[in-house]
């Protein structure tokens, strides 16, 4: 599939499901299908299921929750060497899946993605946790197990919620008091939007408009109404000096957010986007 409305479309019909239903790692690769747009979707599942399938062929029977953690680090870190990406974090080859599984070297967020869907492979209950500043990974089962935190991106370390406390205290120096729901499961949805913003952040911060907007476009198939995301598109249109559909999207943000603390700024953008238009006709 080399069309990018085809692929959106796919996306968003994913971001339709419950979210228990949703195909992470797929959705995933959809994102990437932005920066890749002849993909092999199918062909990165599999290696996936791969990575699954030498998992459960070293299990023996049912085995506990901590059990096939030990068989993830060793699978992904030990003999994979999946690691984070400390040198060169905001490329963002970091941000689509195809890329880490082919490095074998990502961010937070994709190398826990990729925890995730072999973890759901094997039956091992996991969830994401959008932790501040750094995605991680904990037990999600029955299993009275409310330590298991796990952090893809340091070799699959294990963590408590101490350990947790400590980093929040660490990483913001005093600005951020720790809360429990920092370690809450986060759904589906919330992972991929978290992916896609950090893509969105690279690519602004490069400059990089033309990407910027792909992103943006994949953003709004996950909250299409969501005000400053159709914002967002308009002052990334305007970048690209598309002022036609620049005004559009601006237009529509006003509607839909009338009292917005920037609406006296975007109302005077929408202006002279009004004079430029009419200089050009």
């Amino acid at each position: 599939m080399d069309d990018p409305k085809k692929s959106r479309q796919a996306f968003a019909a994913l971001l339709d499901l419950p979210d228990g239903a949703i195909d992470l790692g797929h959705a995933s690769l959809l994102i990437a299908r932005e920066e890749y747009p002849e993909l092999d979707v199918h062909g990165y599942l599999e290696r996936l299921d791969e990575m699954a399938r030498e998992i459960r062929g070293r299990m023996k029977g049912t085995e506990g929750a901590k059990s096939q953690i030990a068989h993830l680090n060793r699978l992904l870190f030990e003999e994979m060497g999946f690691r984070g990406n400390r040198e060169e974090y905001y490329d963002p080859r970091n941000s689509f899946l195809n890329d880490v599984l082919d490095r074998r070297i990502g961010i937070p967020i994709t190398l826990s993605t990729i925890y995730l869907e072999v973890g759901r492979r094997i039956g091992c209950p996991l969830a994401g946790v959008a932790f501040p500043g750094h995605f991680l990974v904990r037990y999600d089962g029955p299993e009275p197990l409310p330590d298991l935190l796990i952090d893809p991106f340091n070799r699959g370390q294990l963590l408590t919620e101490e350990e947790c406390r400590v980093r929040i205290a660490e990483m913001y120096k005093g600005q951020l008091e720790y809360r429990p729901e920092f370690l809450r499961p986060a759904p589906k949805r919330e992972i991929l939007e978290r992916m896609i913003n950090n893509l969105k952040w690279i690519y602004r911060q490069q400059r990089d408009f033309h990407m910027a907007l792909k992103v943006q476009q994949l953003l709004l198939c996950a909250a299409p109404d969501r005000p400053e995301e159709i914002r967002d598109r308009g002052l990334i249109h305007y970048r690209l000096a598309l002022l036609s559909e620049a005004a559009a999207d601006l237009e529509r943000y006003l509607t839909l957010a009338p009292e917005a603390p920037d609406a006296t700024q975007i109302r005077e953008r929408l202006n002279e986007l009004k004079r430029l238009a009419q200089r050009m006709n």
